[in-house]
């Protein structure tokens, strides 16, 4: 099923991406703001996912009640997240309704951000930091954004500090929303059953009078300084994560379809971490995660278990670094994720919802579409050839930073 991809931009800065999907009835639109947490100021932390949250909650022509009425009166499928480098919005609807999706999605971008529900707002935001406290994982992610960037603003947890939400003034989230959500640092997006032209005009008439505004800098890149122990004792959990930090590719490398056969050939299931570490009852978890930005990258070897088991999964996780190093992995690995792989790409590509996704993915990471012959290609193009490549570029020998978490203080020389 092969894809056209159409391309606008409105007078005052707004791009327009069209994917026109042959033989579907749906179409989804989505709204990408170009800014995360990574993009707040020191007095900013969380604002970009409390505004997520306040775009929801009313604008000039809707009460925060309409807005949920609408949705579900077109039948939408609808969402948004927060991310450190972007913000989504979007819905998916039966292709007569896009019109209709597109303009509440574009009203939402232009929140009115009403007093009383900003505070009650606040309170939902206080829960959803007082939720996540009892993730052991997110203790884990933070810490180890925060040792890894340092004081770099991609340290910066997103849904921001308490203390920074609780004294947060509207007036900060007032001109966090005029600068950050400028048509020049927004794209929409729409991919289904749509007219590209009609499509074009009812974006001019939702959006073209929003007002041009430089959105500001994007920031600079980290540098990352991964060595040393790193240390967060966590007494009232009963596990303890360790993971080995690398130096890796940015989002957008032209291997990162063969870093990403890597992570799962590490980890995840059938693999070597499955099959030597978590079976031969070692720990629960094993595997391997990269942590990809527009301008840096680093991967993740961890394994989560016992605290008394900490020599033992530090061990097997090194053992199975080495081993790759040595050995490679042969071609019948290689080609099972291959497999996997594309067929994923397959499925995603007869969905309007998920190629939108990865529409929005492309033009933050490439500045350009995608079709998905070409994703086939990059995944066909992963060998173990490549993959040993690649490690020697980016060894797993060495000292990496150990990142060490749980209520077990191990090993005892480090940082906290």
């Amino acid at each position: 099923m092969s894809s056209t991809f159409v391309e606008h931009t409105l007078p005052n800065g707004l791009r327009i991406v069209c994917e026109v999907m042959p033989r579907v009835r749906s179409v989804a639109i989505g709204f990408l703001a170009r800014t995360g947490s990574r993009h707040e100021g020191p007095h900013e932390h969380g604002v970009s996912h409390f505004l997520e949250h306040m775009c929801f909650k009313g604008t000039a022509k809707r009460h925060w009640h309409q807005i949920t009425i609408d949705f579900d009166r077109l039948g939408s499928i609808y969402n948004a997240y927060t991310s450190k480098e972007h913000t989504v919005y979007f819905g998916w609807v039966p292709a007569d309704r896009y019109a209709e999706q597109l303009e509440l999605l574009a009203d939402m971008m232009r929140p009115a951000l009403p007093a009383d529900e900003y505070e009650t707002e606040r309170k939902v935001i206080l829960e959803e930091i007082a939720m996540n406290d009892d993730s052991f994982d997110r203790h884990v992610s933070n810490f180890a954004h925060r040792v890894v960037f340092g004081d770099h603003p991609l340290a910066h947890e997103i849904l921001g500090e308490r203390e920074a939400i609780e004294q947060m003034p509207r007036e900060v989230m007032v001109e966090y929303l005029e600068r950050r959500y400028s048509p020049e640092n927004m794209v929409l997006f729409a991919s289904g059953a749509v007219d590209p032209d009609a499509f074009f005009a009812e974006a001019g008439r939702c959006c073209g009078e929003w007002p041009r505004q430089t959105a500001g800098p994007g920031g600079a890149a980290p540098e990352l300084q991964l060595g040393g122990v790193h240390k967060l004792q966590l007494d009232r959990f009963k596990q303890q994560s360790l993971v080995l930090v690398y130096p890796a590719i940015p989002a957008g490398h032209e291997d990162e379809e063969t870093l990403s056969a890597f992570t799962s050939l590490f980890g995840g299931g059938n693999s070597r971490c499955y099959w030597n570490i978590v079976q031969k009852g070692i720990c629960q978890h094993a595997g391997a995660a990269w942590l990809s930005y527009l301008d840096c990258g680093v991967l993740a070897l961890y394994a989560d278990g016992q605290p008394d088991q900490c020599e033992r999964m530090l061990a097997a996780l090194r053992e199975q670094a080495q081993d790759v190093v040595a050995n490679g992995f042969d071609d019948r690995e290689v080609q099972r994720v291959r497999n996997q792989r594309r067929t994923q790409l397959a499925l995603e590509a007869e969905n309007p919802r998920t190629r939108m996704m990865q529409l929005i993915d492309d033009i933050e990471t490439y500045d350009r579409t995608m079709t998905v012959e070409s994703r086939l290609a990059a995944v066909d193009a992963v060998t173990p050839a490549r993959i040993e490549d690649y490690f020697r570029r980016y060894p797993l020998d060495g000292e990496p930073m150990l990142i060490s978490c749980g209520p077990r203080d191990w090993p005892t020389n480090g940082t906290e």
